[in-house]
């Protein structure tokens, strides 16, 4: 009996031990759980703080920049300039440009007409200084017997049909003298198959004068500098196409190896 006794009591002590310890550890855990709710919560306290710091200083920057700000309005009044003011000058600027790019346009147009002009008088100069230098004279004296007719016909004794004419002809009598109607070079003396003995003058890059139906060149050779005036041959009657025409000489103007009217140059 007693030893029931010993025992339960026994047991009961074990289960007071189990307890007690269980006690002691949910108190520790609630202990750490207390210490861990109260350092987080100094935390979130020391985040708020921290965060009332940065508005604080927020709002002493945006203090600082309104300082400033007055500052600088306060310079620009010391200055004199509004924005106002400074729109108005930079309009005054822009209108100043535009007429300052207008006179140089002005001045553009004024220089490209001036240019205009003087290479518009320089070639009528040039022209009129060709005129004047090759001012062609009577290669012999006589009628023109035949005018120049291109843009026409004339009618042919020999051919005895109507045909163009690239010259004209000057009626002389045989072993009349023929001079040259400009200085130049003498380019050629040749037995045309229509115009009999010819001979042809070079005068520059762009004239030169024709001799045909002559008898004789007996004067000048081929590359022999000539002056004006000068003798280079003798009326004949060489010319096949005009071999029925009276004596003449038949003379041609070239113009860029084109024939023109010798009637227009020659004095």
């Amino acid at each position: 009996m007693k030893k029931d006794i010993r025992l339960k009591h026994i047991g009961e002590t074990h289960i007071n031990d189990k307890i007690i310890s269980y006690v002691v550890m949910a108190a520790i855990v609630i202990a750490i759980i207390i210490i861990s709710l109260l350092l987080y919560s100094q935390k979130i306290n020391q985040e708020v703080k921290d965060e009332t710091m940065t508005l604080e200083q927020m709002t002493e920057a945006i203090g600082q920049t309104d300082t400033s700000n007055e500052v600088a309005e306060s310079a620009s009044t010391e200055i004199g300039k509004t924005v106002e003011e400074s729109e108005e000058e930079l309009k005054t600027e822009n209108v100043m440009t535009n007429e300052t790019t207008q006179n140089i346009s002005s001045n553009e147009s004024s220089s490209i007409n001036t240019n205009t002009t003087q290479n518009t008088t320089s070639k009528e100069e040039q022209e009129a200084k060709e005129t004047k230098e090759l001012s062609f004279q009577r290669p012999v004296e006589g009628e023109i017997v035949k005018e120049y007719a291109q843009d026409n016909l004339v009618y042919s004794e020999t051919l005895e049909e109507w045909v163009t004419h690239s010259g004209i002809d000057i009626k002389a009598d045989k072993t009349t003298v023929v001079k040259a109607a400009e200085a130049g070079v003498v380019k050629s003396i040749k037995n045309d198959p229509r115009y009999g003995l010819t001979i042809v003058i070079e005068h520059d890059d762009t004239y030169q004068t024709v001799y045909s139906n002559l008898l004789t060149s007996e004067f000048v050779v081929e590359g022999e500098t000539v002056e004006k005036g000068q003798s280079i041959g003798t009326v004949g009657n060489s010319a096949v196409f005009e071999i029925a025409d009276e004596p003449h000489l038949h003379f041609e103007i070239l113009k860029d190896s084109i024939a023109i009217d010798p009637s227009i140059y020659i004095q």
